[in-house]
């Protein structure tokens, strides 16, 4: 009998650990579907950026104030806010269609750096009919009097925010760039994270020679940058049972089942996608099945951090003698 492939992320049952992540795949209906009938296991819309909800509300202000100034009776003919359909209104209409067409999972997303409208859009995205919201937390410092105390401040407060007026499953989106990762990942989890996805691929600008101007460019990941959330993954698998979502660099079932030995519940995937299209999920549930077959698993699960840090004789191989090792063992030798 073939190995099960089933796997649990925020508390949903999932027929397998391959995930869609957000990306321009995720954020048509047609592709939706294809995603599902590829085998995707779950997922995750495009987010909702800070932005747009900061312009909806711009926008909807000018409106109702628009005459006010000539007519005290100019209340009484505007429009219901419901008939004001804006861009975070079309999201959360293709979340219910989503939700509506799709039988697996549909994860919506937040991102943003201030509480601002979250609390309001989480709690409609629940009613759309969301089965998990992520909170994608974009907030690069450049002031030298930011400390990293209040840049963490900053995220504990949008997730314990949003966790108190939202009961569905909440991940949290985030990069490697603290501190204390570990300390860190305590503090999410604490202030109400149910999961965190690691890691996330922040998109760093250009300079373009010709205009001389800072030009945003996309480069879509590769396998290597694979190691960095393995390593993570397979520490913080080590001390929490919570939730864990392994993003960036996953292209092929190798990469899946690596970042499963190491203690991930799922694997999301966006640039692969963009370059094969929805079928690479077949091939990677394929490859997966014949690895776990071959290696005599029964099933994801079982195999699910068996090569967390404290699972592996040598646990300094995820720490500072990695490192050490990988130099000295480079040859430039053919």
């Amino acid at each position: 009998m073939s190995a099960r492939l089933k796997t649990r992320y925020l508390g949903l049952d999932l027929k397998n650990p391959v995930v869609a992540s957000a990306g321009p795949l995720t954020a048509k209906l047609d592709s939706l579907i294809r995603l599902e009938e590829g085998g995707a296991a779950a997922v995750v819309l495009p987010s909702l950026f800070e932005e747009q909800i900061v312009r909806e509300e711009d926008e909807i202000n000018k409106l109702y104030e628009y005459g006010t100034e000539s007519f005290a009776e100019a209340q009484t003919y505007l429009p219901e806010m419901e008939e004001y359909h804006t861009g975070p209104e079309n999201y959360l209409q293709n979340l219910r269609n989503a939700r509506a067409a799709l039988t697996i999972p549909v994860i919506a997303s937040l991102n943003g750096t201030t509480p601002g409208g979250w609390t309001d859009y989480a709690r409609l995205m629940r009613d759309a009919g969301a089965d998990a919201l992520e909170l994608n937390i974009y907030y690069l410092p450049t002031h030298p009097d930011v400390t990293s105390d209040e840049v963490e401040a900053r995220y504990l407060k949008l997730v314990a925010r949003v966790r108190e007026v939202v009961s569905i499953p909440l991940a949290v989106k985030i990069g490697p760039f603290f501190s204390s990762l570990p300390n860190m990942a305590k503090r999410l989890y604490e202030a109400g994270a149910d999961g965190l996805v690691v890691f996330n691929r922040f998109l760093q600008p250009d300079i373009d020679l010709a205009t001389l101007s800072v030009q945003p460019r996309l480069v879509l990941s590769t396998s290597d940058e694979l190691r960095l959330p393995l390593r993570w993954i397979a520490i913080l698998r080590s001390y929490f049972d919570k939730s864990i979502a392994a993003t960036t660099g996953v292209h092929s079932a190798e990469d899946v089942i690596k970042l499963v030995l190491a203690g991930a519940d799922v694997a999301m995937i966006t640039s692969g996608l963009l370059q094969r299209g929805p079928s690479l999920i077949g091939d990677i549930l394929l490859g997966m099945r014949t690895w776990l077959d071959a290696n005599e698993y029964e099933s994801v699960e079982q195999m699910k951090g068996s090569m967390s840090q404290r699972n592996i004789p040598d646990p300094e191989a995820f720490e500072r003698a990695n490192y050490v090792k990988t130099i000295v063992s480079y040859s430039t030798e053919a």
